[in-house]
Protein backbone atom coordinates (compact mmCIF):
# COMPACT_ATOMS: atom_id res chain seq x y z
CA UNK A 1 0.00 0.00 0.00
CA UNK A 2 2.97 2.24 0.83
CA UNK A 3 4.50 1.86 -2.38
CA UNK A 4 1.29 2.59 -4.49
CA UNK A 5 0.77 6.00 -2.56
CA UNK A 6 4.63 6.97 -3.28
CA UNK A 7 4.10 5.40 -7.07
CA UNK A 8 0.97 7.62 -7.58
CA UNK A 9 2.45 10.88 -5.78
CA UNK A 10 5.41 10.41 -8.10
CA UNK A 11 3.35 10.81 -11.19
CA UNK A 12 1.39 13.74 -9.38
CA UNK A 13 4.73 15.33 -8.94
CA UNK A 14 5.94 14.63 -12.33
CA UNK A 15 2.88 16.03 -13.62
CA UNK A 16 3.05 19.18 -11.38
CA UNK A 17 6.69 19.73 -13.41
CA UNK A 18 4.95 19.99 -16.31
CA UNK A 19 1.56 21.34 -16.36
CA UNK A 20 1.99 23.62 -13.34
CA UNK A 21 -0.98 22.12 -11.75
CA UNK A 22 -0.97 21.06 -7.79
CA UNK A 23 -4.56 19.88 -7.17
CA UNK A 24 -3.09 16.09 -8.14
CA UNK A 25 -0.87 16.51 -5.67
CA UNK A 26 -2.38 17.10 -2.83
CA UNK A 27 -4.72 14.14 -2.49
CA UNK A 28 -1.28 12.10 -1.41
CA UNK A 29 -0.60 14.35 1.55
CA UNK A 30 -1.62 14.12 4.77
CA UNK A 31 -3.33 17.79 6.28
CA UNK A 32 -0.38 17.83 9.05
CA UNK A 33 2.62 16.63 6.47
CA UNK A 34 6.28 17.81 7.12
CA UNK A 35 8.61 18.51 4.71
CA UNK A 36 12.00 18.53 6.11
CA UNK A 37 15.09 20.39 3.36
CA UNK A 38 18.32 20.85 3.95
CA UNK A 39 18.85 24.84 4.83
CA UNK A 40 21.42 25.33 2.46
CA UNK A 41 19.20 24.58 -0.98
CA UNK A 42 17.77 27.05 -2.20
CA UNK A 43 14.50 25.43 -1.32
CA UNK A 44 15.21 24.76 2.06
CA UNK A 45 13.71 24.71 5.46
CA UNK A 46 10.54 22.99 7.19
CA UNK A 47 7.55 23.53 4.64
CA UNK A 48 4.19 22.05 6.97
CA UNK A 49 0.31 21.21 5.89
CA UNK A 50 -1.00 21.57 2.35
CA UNK A 51 -0.16 25.42 1.65
CA UNK A 52 4.02 24.24 3.17
CA UNK A 53 4.07 21.97 0.56
CA UNK A 54 2.02 24.31 -2.27
CA UNK A 55 5.22 27.02 -1.13
CA UNK A 56 7.24 24.08 -1.58
CA UNK A 57 6.77 23.37 -4.76
CA UNK A 58 6.31 26.99 -5.77
CA UNK A 59 10.04 27.36 -5.10
CA UNK A 60 11.25 24.54 -6.90
CA UNK A 61 9.61 25.89 -9.70
CA UNK A 62 11.51 28.62 -9.34
CA UNK A 63 14.78 26.81 -8.72
CA UNK A 64 14.66 24.42 -11.51
CA UNK A 65 14.14 24.50 -15.48
CA UNK A 66 13.91 21.19 -15.20
CA UNK A 67 13.43 18.27 -12.48
CA UNK A 68 13.10 14.99 -13.49
CA UNK A 69 13.26 11.64 -11.31
CA UNK A 70 15.26 9.05 -13.30
CA UNK A 71 15.78 5.35 -11.71
CA UNK A 72 14.20 4.99 -8.19
CA UNK A 73 14.98 1.45 -5.50
CA UNK A 74 12.90 1.15 -2.80
CA UNK A 75 15.19 0.20 -0.15
CA UNK A 76 12.28 -0.18 2.36
CA UNK A 77 9.05 -0.42 1.32
CA UNK A 78 7.59 0.06 4.76
CA UNK A 79 6.80 2.82 6.68
CA UNK A 80 8.73 4.39 6.97
CA UNK A 81 9.63 3.85 2.81
CA UNK A 82 13.52 4.64 2.13
CA UNK A 83 13.82 5.58 -1.84
CA UNK A 84 16.96 6.21 -3.79
CA UNK A 85 16.54 8.26 -6.33
CA UNK A 86 18.53 9.78 -9.16
CA UNK A 87 17.56 12.93 -10.43
CA UNK A 88 18.29 15.21 -13.82
CA UNK A 89 17.68 19.11 -13.33
CA UNK A 90 18.67 22.17 -15.22
CA UNK A 91 18.81 25.00 -12.92
CA UNK A 92 16.66 27.97 -14.47
CA UNK A 93 19.11 30.99 -12.95
CA UNK A 94 21.99 29.51 -14.93
CA UNK A 95 21.56 26.98 -16.84
CA UNK A 96 23.52 24.33 -15.38
CA UNK A 97 22.85 20.41 -15.45
CA UNK A 98 23.63 18.14 -12.58
CA UNK A 99 23.16 14.68 -12.01
CA UNK A 100 22.47 13.75 -8.29
CA UNK A 101 21.07 11.04 -6.28
CA UNK A 102 18.67 11.78 -3.42
CA UNK A 103 17.44 9.59 -0.73
CA UNK A 104 14.64 10.17 0.66
CA UNK A 105 12.89 8.63 4.23
CA UNK A 106 9.03 8.52 3.49
CA UNK A 107 6.87 8.08 6.46
CA UNK A 108 3.02 7.21 5.58
CA UNK A 109 0.49 6.66 7.95
CA UNK A 110 -3.87 6.29 6.83
CA UNK A 111 -2.93 6.28 2.99
CA UNK A 112 -1.47 9.54 3.22
CA UNK A 113 2.24 10.68 3.47
CA UNK A 114 3.07 12.63 6.70
CA UNK A 115 6.53 13.10 6.53
CA UNK A 116 9.34 13.56 4.01
CA UNK A 117 13.16 14.01 4.45
CA UNK A 118 15.49 13.96 1.72
CA UNK A 119 19.06 13.67 1.75
CA UNK A 120 20.54 15.22 -1.29
CA UNK A 121 24.33 13.60 -2.14
CA UNK A 122 26.33 17.44 -2.35
CA UNK A 123 24.22 20.63 -1.21
CA UNK A 124 26.60 22.72 -2.14
CA UNK A 125 27.39 21.87 -5.95
CA UNK A 126 23.18 22.14 -6.00
CA UNK A 127 23.55 25.94 -4.85
CA UNK A 128 26.38 26.49 -6.20
CA UNK A 129 24.30 25.52 -9.76
CA UNK A 130 21.57 27.23 -9.34
CA UNK A 131 23.13 30.85 -8.44
CA UNK A 132 23.49 33.85 -10.76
Amino acid sequence: MSVSVLEGMYAAEAEYFATGDFAPLEQFFAPDFVLHQAEGLPFGGVWRGHDGLRRFFAAMSRTWAVFELGEQAFLSTTSPLVVLTNVRARARATGRELEFPILQTITVADGHITEVRPFYWDTAAIAAACSA
